[in-house]
Order: C-alpha cells, then structure tokens, then sequence
C-alpha cells in the first residue's frame, strides 16, 4: 500500500487539528499519568486498530520510558500473559472496551474493576488518552502514514 497523505503533510494541511491532538496528550502527561501504563495502552489500541504508525511510533517511546521488552512481545496476548500487573490488565481491558466500543456501552462491571486501581482522575486522563490514540490510529490508517524508524 502506498501513502495517501503522509503525517509531515497531515501536519502542515490542518496544523490546528494536529495541534490539539498533541495538547490532549500533553495534558495527560502533565496530569501525571503514568508514562508506562500510557504507552501501552496506547500500543493496544494501535494494535486494535492495526495502524503502523502508532504502533512503531509508541514501541519507540515505550523502549525510552522503560517498558520492558516481555510486556511489549506479550502486549496481544496480554490476557494470559503474566507480566501485566492487576492495574495494567484493567487499563487495557478498559482500552478495549473504548476502542470496539460495545453496542450496549462500556459494562459497569469493566468500570468497577477499573475504580478499584485508579482515581477518577486517572480514569478520566486513561480515557482521554484512549480516545486521543484512537483519532490517531483512524488518521494513520485512513491517510496511510508511513511508520518512523524503529529505536531499538
């Protein structure tokens, strides 16, 4: 496949688009979320949605923020794996659920589960940096961006 409009000329076509979806991010950052739990909830979202842009571009950020490299070869396959932590599995059961979005809504049950490790704030900031990676991923995927070197 090639490249429809690739990100560099996403960027320069509608600046203020490109600008507020960077500002969410940097408001979650800023809000304290932590950058761990962020990058790979913003992974399986990618993975989800299949864009490979934010896939390679959020793997090389996670490598710098630390993740480790278990939890990033077991991301897909996160449910049985055992390096996710209680809080990690309700994060990206709770990323799932925002990204397939199910015909009768988010469950109460997924909800509680969440309320049990993080704030409402937090919650609120994991949300917001779910539906920030999803606009994202539906721009990658829609215009073809071209995925940035990888950083081992």
């Amino acid at each position: 496949m090639s490249t429809r409009i690739d990100y560099p000329d996403f960027r320069q076509l509608l600046p203020a688009a490109h600008d507020a979806l960077i500002a969410a991010g940097k408001a979650v950052d800023e809000a304290g979320l932590d950058k761990s739990l962020s990058e790979l909830v913003k992974l399986r979202a990618s993975q989800l949605n299949g864009c490979s842009f934010c896939l390679q571009y959020h793997l090389n950020i996670a490598r710098r923020s630390g993740v480790g490299q278990a939890k990033l070869d077991q991301l897909a396959a996160w449910r049985d794996a055992t390096v996710f932590s209680a809080p990690e599995r309700a994060a990206l059961a709770w990323t799932e659920s925002l990204t397939r979005l199910p015909p009768d809504g988010v469950p109460d049950a997924l909800y509680g589960e969440l309320r049990e490790h993080f704030s409402e704030a937090q919650i609120v900031q994991l949300s917001v940096t779910v539906a920030t990676i999803n606009s994202w991923n539906r721009l990658g995927v829609a215009l073809r961006f071209v995925p940035p070197a990888a950083q081992l």
